[in-house]
């Protein structure tokens, strides 16, 4: 092709079919690329590109990032860090991640999208250089119950092919290792073993079965079968042959007769055991004529003495989530719904009709149970006024189980006898049909009061039925084997592999290869004492991140963003260290990491730190500082002044002596403890340390807590085995803070969980203007009809629906997002209208209610805990977990104190910065001083050098757990040789 117009520029010759239009003065802005050298974009300077890439956000204002640009390099391990509420997770996850997950989400068509639904657009002017993305927060825990750690890791998975592919099958009659033959192979040991004999060939058609079978006969006799084998004798079929139907029956067809080794019978066995073998589902039988045994072969598994087949294993006959493998008793749970009877009464002082039976309060249709019960008293003399202590046991038994009799009474004052006919089911049994049928609110009522979670009587707790557990690789059958601890399990396939036959060698060598792979990565985190049938639900935080942790490790993907939310929550230093190997692989494969962390050994191990601040909520947003840790010393941050020493949370001088009480809890034997005797010091700031799975929870949460909830508030949750405990009477109210959100909802918010509101609303009432014109409290809320905007119904946003594009939230119109109508606006204090009041932060309310001291107590406690930048009116549903637990703490610390109260905290220092733990460590200690007792679960250093008493658990997780190593003051276990936690905290007793 011709190109006419040709010209010279800077070296290059340029031709074009067309003739230029513009001055060539145009062109002079032009550069062009010099491809000889592709870093040298312009060939007349030559420029160094750097050589790291970044990903670049520019203009990032979600929540409270004030228009932040910030290069985060790409391929290294990156530490955002800062206050609480500063701002860290509006860059990572509100902007960052929620950019590359939207953008992900656009590459689909907009037909896949309108069942995804959108994503909102975070409020960033461009990202750059964004990689696809994988967040692992802590906050997404499975709360299926049918969820473990097999299943969420996929390892049970792979677990459950091997059994299917090598497993040896068991009798589970006789324990006998199960055959399988195929129709060849029959053939040929009929043959031999029967040379020469009359035998008859049968189908079993019917095994240990009730019926009467009349149809079968009638169908068998049409098809031309004269004879039948039932229950051990021959007998011809007939039209009319009907059997006991309340018996159970063994029914074997007589397909048909050979004599082995003649002709006839040779040339039809082959036809002849196909027929048998259809008919049998796999199985047939051989009777030599004249005797009573009978053998059996079988295609499927089968023993050969009783006749006892199984199909083949599939992977699905070993899934607790499939009817195939399912313990149909609980339907692959593995726990049941137990009504417990503990339950029923309160008070055995009072009579059933002063409501000593509780659980008649929770059903309303009782009229005709009460008659039952009446008549049921008066068999024994007794009515509904007695009270239920004098009951008698047999009476108690007809009412909880019922009773189906005719009684006669003899009235002595009549003279005659009167006839009492009950007919009840009893109240267990009625309770259970209502909670079957789940239809009604009685039954939610019935089953959160009076129903205790039990282990499966069936299955015994493994989920399985029990053909899927006759299923064995060395003499271990699935559930054995998901129960191990993960370091135990490894073990096992490392040994397993040589006891395989060589044929099953080959078959398993890629499936345990796979297994171990991922297992080998769930133990680089530190979780080698989890089991993979534990429950998801039973996980903290800090492990179900690691375990999605460990299985993004095992994809081996390179190139990718993760995001991390402070991974080393839960985790005992000793494990640190290995989670941050793990993230170092991560970088080293080709990834780039963006951790959000407090802790200073993560801190120091990064290739890069973004420091953001300078202090929380509005005040914060602000990147302060970013460079490599070693620079750490040049900056001037409140992270930087921890980390090098200027500001420290110090030691005390002296440890509290406490009140010389103490609750002593004896035998605790749950999960893994080992017969634990807990004395916890009253009056005390106690700390519970140990490695991760060491039994902490289980001996805090899961064994103290439960028994002391159950004393004061009559708590339906079932603590875990222990003998006795002693000292309840030395406190007068237990308080568990844990980290769970305050509300689940937009509407709930600081002001409303702290009873704050109601207090703020009341004010609002008293106003002269509010009694002008008559508006009471309700008036002020926006969860009421009167005064809150109708428009949005008080929610101050309205959703508009773009069909597949996302969800558009847009301040309502009428009330430009202040929820309340025009009227009730317009009442105001001290210039404040009641949506101004929850727009402030802590820090202002305190000020301007400083001279109304009901709400000033509330508001001032959450500065106190640290606080100060949240809204009154935040939504609870953007609240983090440690800022949710804090609220929860002010909410305790205001109301007027016994100094007789036992706090349990767990791990109250996640997603708290060093500051933020100072905070929170002086808001306890004045709580302390009052005389109350706390007990914290805790990894955190800073804590721990706090205590008055430390009680170590240890020493390892899991089996090796379970017991008490040291307790004392941070001095004395610092001291232990045998407490891992005791030279860490020597460090930190000596720094």
């Amino acid at each position: 092709m011709h190109f006419p117009f040709c010209f010279k520029k800077r070296g290059f010759k340029i031709c074009l079919p067309f003739p230029l239009k513009f001055p060539s003065q145009f062109l002079m802005p032009l550069k062009f690329r010099n491809f000889a050298n592709p870093e040298n974009s312009d060939s007349g300077s030559i420029k160094m590109k750097d050589p790291k890439e970044y990903i670049e956000v520019y203009g990032a204002r979600e929540h409270n990032l004030k228009n932040i640009s910030v290069k985060i390099p790409r391929n290294e391990l990156v530490v955002i860090t800062g206050l609480s509420g500063s701002g860290k997770s509006s860059l990572a996850f509100d902007t960052i991640f929620a950019e590359g997950q939207r953008r992900y989400i656009e590459t689909f068509s907009a037909y896949a999208r309108q069942f995804l639904g959108g994503l909102e657009r975070p409020d960033v002017d461009k990202i750059d250089g964004l990689s696809p993305v994988i967040a692992i927060e802590q906050k997404t825990t499975n709360k299926n119950p049918r969820s473990t750690v097999g299943t969420v890791t996929e390892l049970y998975d792979y677990l459950r092919l091997l059994f299917a592919r090598v497993s040896d099958a068991y009798s589970l009659n006789s324990g006998k290792k199960l055959v399988s033959y195929t129709e060849e192979q029959i053939i040929e040991v009929i043959r031999e073993n029967y040379k020469g004999e009359k035998v008859m060939l049968m189908a079993p058609v019917v095994r240990s079965r009730k019926g009467h079978y009349h149809e079968l006969f009638i169908q068998m006799s049409k098809k031309g079968y004269g004879q039948a084998r039932i229950d051990g004798e021959l007998q011809d079929i007939e039209a009319d042959l009907k059997l006991d139907r309340y018996k159970t029956h063994d029914i074997d067809i007589v397909i048909d007769r050979w004599i082995i080794g003649e002709n006839a019978s040779e040339n039809r066995m082959e036809k002849s055991l196909k027929t048998a073998m259809q008919m049998g589902e796999g199985t047939i039988g051989i009777q030599i004529l004249g005797t009573e045994e009978i053998e059996y072969f079988s295609k499927n598994l089968m023993d050969a003495e009783s006749g006892y087949s199984m199909a083949l294993p599939e992977p699905n006959t070993f899934s607790f989530n499939s009817p195939k493998g399912s313990c149909p008793h609980c339907k692959g749970l593995g726990t049941i719904k137990e009504v417990n009877t503990d339950y029923f009464v309160e008070n055995p002082k009072l009579s059933i009709n002063q409501g000593a039976l509780v659980p008649l309060n929770d059903i309303k249709s009782n009229k005709w149970i009460l008659g039952q019960l009446k008549n049921i008293l008066e068999i024994f003399g007794l009515g509904l006024a007695t009270p239920f202590k004098d009951i008698p046991a047999e009476a108690l038994d007809y009412i909880y189980h019922g009773c189906h009799k005719e009684f006669n009474k003899d009235l002595k004052y009549a003279g005659i006898t009167k006839k009492i006919k009950v007919s009840f089911d009893g109240l267990v049994p009625l309770i259970n049909e209502m909670i079957d049928d789940k239809d009604s609110y009685d039954a939610v009522l019935l089953e959160r009061h009076f129903t205790t979670e039990e282990v499966c009587p069936e299955c015994k707790g493994t989920r399985l039925q029990p053909s899927s557990l006759s299923f064995k690789i060395d003499g271990k059958n699935i559930a054995q084997i998901n129960a191990l601890s993960l370091s135990d399990l490894m073990d096992w396939l490392n040994d397993v592999e040589d006891t395989f036959i060589e044929k099953h060698q080959i078959i398993a060598h890629e499936i345990l290869k796979e297994i171990k792979t991922r297992l080998q990565f769930l133990l680089d985190v530190g979780l080698e004492y989890l089991s993979l049938s534990r429950s998801s639900r039973t996980l903290s935080g800090g492990e179900s991140q690691r375990i999605r942790l460990a299985t993004q490790i095992g994809s081996q993907l390179v190139n990718v963003l993760y995001i991390l939310d402070e991974p080393s929550i839960g985790l005992h230093q000793r494990d640190n260290e290995r989670l941050i190997k793990s993230l170092k692989h991560l970088r080293d494969i080709g990834n780039s990491v963006l951790v959000v962390e407090h802790d200073k050994d993560m801190i120091l191990e990064a290739d890069e730190v973004l420091d953001i601040g300078p202090r929380a909520g509005k005040f914060g947003g602000e990147i302060l500082w970013q460079g490599k840790p070693k620079d750490l010393l040049k900056a001037d941050t409140v992270t930087a002044d921890y980390m090098t020493g200027k500001r420290k949370i110090e030691i005390p001088e002296t440890r509290r002596a406490g009140n010389g009480k103490s609750i002593v809890l004896k035998g605790a034997s749950g999960n893994n403890l080992k017969n634990v005797n807990l004395e916890v010091p009253l009056g005390k700031l106690v700390v519970v340390t140990g490695i991760s799975g060491s039994g902490k929870s289980s001996l805090i949460n899961g064994t103290l807590y439960p028994i002391l909830n159950r004393h004061f508030y009559r708590s339906v949750q079932e603590p875990l085995p222990y003998k006795k405990i002693e000292g309840i009477e030395h406190i007068d109210k237990i308080v568990d803070v844990d980290q769970a959100p305050i509300g689940r909802t937009p509407r709930s918010n600081p002001a409303t969980y702290t009873g704050m509101f109601t207090d703020i609303r009341n004010l609002f009432a008293e106003l002269p203007e509010s009694k002008i014109r008559a508006y009471k409290a309700g008036r002020f809320s926006f969860n009421v009809k009167g005064g809150r905007c109708e428009t949005c119904q008080g929610g101050g946003l309205k959703v508009i629906e773009m069909n597949f594009l996302p969800d558009v939230y847009v301040h309502c119109e009428t009330c430009n997002g202040k929820r309340f109508n025009r009227e009730t606006l317009e009442v105001r204090y001290k210039g404040k209208s009641i949506s101004d009041v929850l727009e402030m932060t802590i820090d202002e309310a305190t000020e301007f209610f400083q001279p109304i001291p009901k709400i000033f107590a509330k508001v001032k406690t959450l500065q106190d805990v640290g606080l100060g930048y949240i809204t009154l009116g935040q939504q609870s549903t953007t609240l983090s977990g440690g800022e949710a637990q804090r609220i929860k703490l002010a909410t305790e610390l205001a109301k007027r104190q016994t100094g007789n109260t036992l706090y349990i905290l767990d791990e109250p220092t996640t997603g708290l910065h060093f500051e933020d733990v100072k905070v929170l460590m002086d808001a306890i200690s004045k709580l302390v001083d009052l005389g109350n007792s706390f007990i914290i679960i805790e990894h955190n250093l800073d804590v721990i050098k706090l205590a008055d008493h430390i009680i170590d658990v240890g020493m390892e997780g899991g089996n090796k757990g379970g017991e008490i190593i040291a307790k004392g003051t941070p001095e004395e276990v610092a001291k232990s040789r045998k407490s891992l936690t005791a030279k860490y905290l020597k460090r930190e007793l000596e720094a």
